[in-house]
């Protein structure tokens, strides 16, 4: 390790990044994913279960005096106001404080959340702990994301940040199914079956916690915040469990980093970063969060509605008709993940938001001239929302991987914030008269809204999106602390290949040296 005294903290040379890409899949990795990607059927398990019970809620018996329109209205606004702020807040200490202490942190914040929603004698305790339980939910997705780019290999980050992404649609399945049975007055009392729906989500919480204790601090992170010889323990660890499990010797990492440590980065530079050195790229943020959280407005916000009012579909069954876009939802991530990493990520965002876009303004044309009936607008919303739901999840894992490590939590925390305001407050206001009226017309215009939304993001993708495919972290971005050579070239991480220099576990180790 190189290391030399400098104003703000040490200037050190390692190869630590480039050694975590090099790593192939294995056993330690699907403990990541396990330990830190099932939050988001957390996220779907929420807000499905909420929108299902908001009925028994509002019945006499429930031991809550709340009425559906409150349930739905004001607690539905409550989470997307606690999800934005907790996304701000908690990003901003992601940053600041770690990974792993964070992580741990947002999710205590929403078991407890959960598990007091289930105890509620009043409506505006019921109000309170909704809000709170975004509030956590919305710091999870900040430090998770962050976490699992930082930790997953190059080579499949991208797939392995959809499929993620995408089991939030898991969680929907389930919360749909488990609301079937948790509300069946004959298996349990009207006032005693949709508590028990969130003391299930504590309970899960809980049992995702014991697991989270194994995963470590980024050592991405650790290594720029003046803990070297910790980010050094933890990848040699992993890396003789991996040499281990495959029973061979790992390759030489290629290339180098140097960086100046620091403890902190503020406010001023992290929105010169975004608006001023990286302003290109807040756009594409801002265009698929955007084209994403319309798109889905325009079909899931008055999904029940158009169901009956239109296809006389019994209220008690729009659950069924939600599971299967729902399944559809999950398996577009699942099946094209691996296309975001081989065929690139400008096509592959650009492609899948436009077709999804299309796709709804052709279901808009079938629609208004009567050429659908309940299964077939199904079908089509499936087939909109399998290339959808890839280009959503696609949203996620650019604003986590374009920005430089230093900012990547809030970068991540407010493009969410922004996407979900637009979908949980604008949204609402905009579809909400269009798909309730029962006006073919209305329903029409509410779709053509979210498929132009999302066709501009594409086109937007097709100019602005970056090739980050099986690219290192600090290669795509820059980091802020990257040390500047005198002549003038910031020396990146998995820069030049070949310069490492050592072969075997730990690579080039952490080089001390003088200024």
């Amino acid at each position: 390790m190189a290391t030399a005294q400098a104003e703000d903290g040490r200037i050190v040379t390692t190869s630590i990044p480039a050694r975590l890409d090099r790593l192939p899949w294995s056993r330690w990795h699907w403990t990541i994913v396990i330990g830190l990607g099932t939050v988001w059927i957390l996220d779907g398990l929420e807000v499905t279960v909420v929108g299902n019970i908001a009925g028994r809620l509002s019945e006499p018996g429930s031991g809550l005096p709340i009425s559906s329109g409150e349930v739905t209205g004001i607690a539905a606004a409550l989470y997307v106001a606690g999800a934005c702020s907790g996304a701000l807040f908690w990003g901003r200490l992601t940053d600041r404080y770690g990974r792993k202490k964070l992580f741990m942190i947002t999710l205590i914040v929403y078991l407890a959340a959960t598990a007091l929603t289930a105890v509620s004698f009043q409506t505006w305790w019921f109000f309170a702990f909704r809000f709170l339980t975004g509030f956590g939910i919305g710091g999870e997705y900040a430090a998770i994301n962050s976490a699992i780019d930082e930790l997953i290999p190059a080579f499949h980050r991208g797939r392995v940040d959809l499929i993620i992404n995408g089991s939030f649609w898991v969680g929907a399945v389930f919360g749909s199914l488990l609301s079937i049975v948790a509300l069946n007055t004959a298996i349990l009392p009207a006032d005693v079956g949709w508590r028990l729906t969130f003391a299930l989500g504590a309970v899960l919480a809980l049992v995702i916690l014991l697991v989270r204790r194994h995963v470590p601090e980024s050592p991405r992170w650790l290594l720029i915040h003046g803990r070297e010889d910790e980010a050094e323990r933890i990848v040699s660890s992993i890396e003789e469990r991996v040499e281990a499990e495959r029973g061979e010797q790992l390759p030489a990492p290629e290339g180098e980093i140097t960086i100046h440590q620091r403890k902190s980065i503020s406010f001023l530079e992290i929105g010169r970063t975004l608006f001023s050195d990286y302003r290109r790229r807040s756009v594409l943020g801002f265009s698929l969060f955007i084209g994403q959280a319309f798109l889905y407005n325009a079909i899931t916000f008055g999904f029940g509605a158009i169901l009956t009012k239109f296809y006389d579909v019994p209220t008690g069954n729009t659950g069924y008709y939600f599971a299967v876009i729902a399944v559809g939802n999950f398996f577009g991530p699942l099946l094209l993940g691996k296309l975001f990493d081989t065929v690139g990520r400008r096509t592959m965002i650009s492609s899948t938001y436009l077709l999804s876009g299309l796709l709804l303004f052709g279901t808009a044309w079938l629609f208004d001239r009567g050429s659908l009936n309940a299964t077939t607008l199904t079908a089509c919303w499936c087939a909109v929302l399998f290339f959808a739901s890839a280009g959503a999840s696609s949203a996620y894992l650019t604003v986590s991987e374009i920005f430089p490590m230093e900012t990547r939590a809030m970068s991540i925390a407010f493009f969410y914030a922004i996407g979900t305001a637009a979908g949980g407050i604008t949204g609402p206001l905009v579809f909400a008269d269009l798909t309730e009226s029962g006006v073919v017309g209305d329903t029409t215009l509410a779709f053509q809204i979210g498929a132009g939304l999302m066709c501009a993001a594409g086109i937007v993708a097709a100019f602005l999106a970056v090739n980050a495919e099986r690219r290192s972290l600090e290669d795509i971005a820059t980091p802020l602390t990257a040390v500047v050579a005198k002549a003038g070239a910031a020396v990146k991480g998995a820069a030049t290949p070949g310069t490492s220099g050592t072969s075997g576990t730990s690579g080039t180790p952490i080089r001390r040296r003088p200024a």
